[in-house]
């Protein structure tokens, strides 16, 4: 049986457009399909009393640098030569993260997920701009205003909200964070990690 696994994301953390990039190779190599659950960072941060690295680690000599590396390493393992910092950053990521709730309840989340994954972490697009965002999806071929509008719906907004807490509820910190069945994972680089769990449930 293929276990269930869960891929937590907001589209403003560099690592979870990482994980995108990598997820379709482990899915392929175990047959197993990575759902993916739209939280928000801010409100897992706030929850949790955390902060991103680039805040956490400013203080510490080395440790930036050493995170940096780490990124490039995993640039050139997986071959992510369109990947470029967006020069926005940071984004708030509000409105694009209730737009993935939308879309996803239109049916038309992964083609919503990708273009703000590439709009985000390969177009540097200014992703907090409504225009942005609307302009974005219409390219793709996704009709922009009515996701735009739909951002504004209450069930949208309380979706969003319930993912966030439940996530924190499991053990949620950061992102991206995965879930093997009951098992939680952080990071990027725990990919491997994650493959190996959902290949020893498949035994």
């Amino acid at each position: 049986m293929t276990p269930s696994v869960e891929f937590h994301f907001d589209f403003g953390s560099p690592n979870t457009y990482f994980a995108h990039r990598v997820i379709p190779a482990i899915e392929a190599r175990t047959g197993a399909k990575f759902r993916y659950v739209p939280i928000l960072l801010g409100g897992v941060f706030k929850a949790t009393n955390n902060k991103s690295p680039v805040v956490q680690f400013a203080g510490i000599k080395n440790k930036l640098d050493y995170d940096r590396l780490e990124i490039d390493r995993f640039i050139k393992k997986h071959s992510l030569t369109k990947f470029h910092w967006n020069r926005n950053f940071p984004v708030n990521t509000l409105g694009i993260m209730r737009g993935a709730v939308a879309a996803e309840m239109d049916g038309v989340a992964p083609a919503y997920i990708e273009a703000m994954f590439r709009g985000m972490w390969e177009e540097s697009r200014k992703l907090d701009d409504p225009a942005v965002i609307v302009a974005t999806l219409q390219e793709t071929g996704l009709d922009g205003a009515r996701l735009a509008a739909q951002t504004q719906e209450q069930a949208v907004k309380d979706k969003l909200i319930a993912n966030t807490e439940a996530s924190v509820a499991r053990g949620t910190f950061g992102a991206p964070t995965f879930f093997v069945g009951d098992e939680i994972y952080f990071g990027k680089d725990r990919l491997r990690e994650v493959e190996e769990a959902i290949l020893a449930q498949r035994r």
